[in-house]
């Protein structure tokens, strides 16, 4: 028998995740039933989502999130042992994956060959972000060469990634973030502005960044910055809404309060759309071939904040939605 551990959340999110508000619970897996692995995780993804998505689930329930892990039993040919696989079966250390599974939430995959680079960036450049930066940037906002893309959250998982193949799509590039650190990284990273969102007079500074005006958003924050964002579009503008995250922790009951859109919506004949990744699951793969290539080229960048061990998954969530990550932040088991 293999002993396991995962964490289970046992109280509703109020604000910020507490750590009491977990429990790790270990238990005993069972023996293989055909068309089943067994997988020994070895990286676990934290992403702002999973805040979001809290309010879905009924307590208690296992905590999900992507990993990346290493099949040590197996009852399926299609995946022998010594295959790395990539899941959604969230923060533990051994789990036992049915590969029949249909549902998006817990099917399995190979992970994408990424010869020269860490397994890890099968939860992040090679994984759910990369497919989120791509597919929002390419499908939605569709930028042409020579136009404005701005990105909030840039210096996030997806954010980082969406500046960076606006760049190699030809656009202008300009990225909010929340400290000095982060506004470097963007500029080294090829970023043509880096603002700082803390800042006094963020119109002005969108402004002076972007004087012809912006052609494309991609949000991943919400709240007044995107308004004030949304008001210096062109016209025909587009706007893929990622997220949310400045609204993530606040009380349901106070939403924060935003200025009105629809006067730039309807003059600038704005669209604006928001999406969920796994609209494109058959074509993961596209985006992921996509991506390595880049990556593999130098043209992409990864970055990753990299902390260790099983019973510190808690501080990386938290870390995140505190803003303290800059790149993908992953969890080393």
């Amino acid at each position: 028998m293999v002993k396991a551990r995962k964490y289970v959340v046992k109280k509703a999110f109020e604000g910020l995740p507490k750590r009491e508000d977990f429990e790790i619970v270990e238990y005993e897996l069972p023996s293989l039933k055909n068309g089943e692995i067994l997988v020994k995780v070895e990286w676990v993804s934290v992403d702002p989502y999973m805040r979001a998505y809290s309010t879905q689930f009924s307590i208690p329930y296992d905590q999900f999130g992507y990993q990346v892990g290493l099949v040590e039993d197996s009852k399926d040919p299609k995946f022998p042992v010594g295959t790395k696989v990539v899941s959604h079966k969230g923060w533990c250390d051994y789990v036992i994956i049915d590969t029949n599974e249909v549902d998006p939430f817990c099917s399995v995959y190979k992970l994408p060959e990424i010869k020269g680079f860490s397994d890890s960036l099968g939860v992040g450049a090679v994984g759910m972000p990369g497919a989120a930066a791509y597919f929002g940037l390419m499908d939605i906002c569709k930028p042409k060469a020579g136009e404005t893309v701005v990105v909030t959250g840039a210096a996030g998982a997806v954010g980082s990634l969406v500046g960076q193949i606006a760049k190699i799509k030809g656009c202008k590039v300009i990225g909010f973030a929340g400290s000095e650190e982060k506004l470097k990284w963007l500029e080294e990273i090829g970023f043509d502005k880096a603002i700082n969102y803390k800042g006094a007079n963020l119109s002005a500074a969108l402004k002076e960044a972007a004087p012809k005006g912006v052609d494309c958003y991609f949000d991943n924050v919400g709240g007044e910055l995107s308004s004030i964002i949304i008001n210096q579009m062109n016209d025909f503008g587009r706007v893929a809404v990622c997220g949310s995250s400045s609204s993530y922790n606040e009380d349901p009951s106070k939403t924060p309060k935003a200025s009105i859109l629809q006067p730039a919506l309807v003059f600038k004949q704005l669209k604006i759309e928001g999406f969920l990744t796994w609209r494109w699951l058959y074509r993961q793969s596209d985006a992921h071939t996509e991506l390595i290539k880049w990556i593999q080229s130098g043209e992409l960048k990864p970055r990753e904040h990299i902390y260790e061990g099983f019973e510190n998954i808690y501080d990386a969530f938290l870390g995140i939605l505190k803003g303290e990550n800059v790149g993908k932040a992953v969890v080393k088991l």
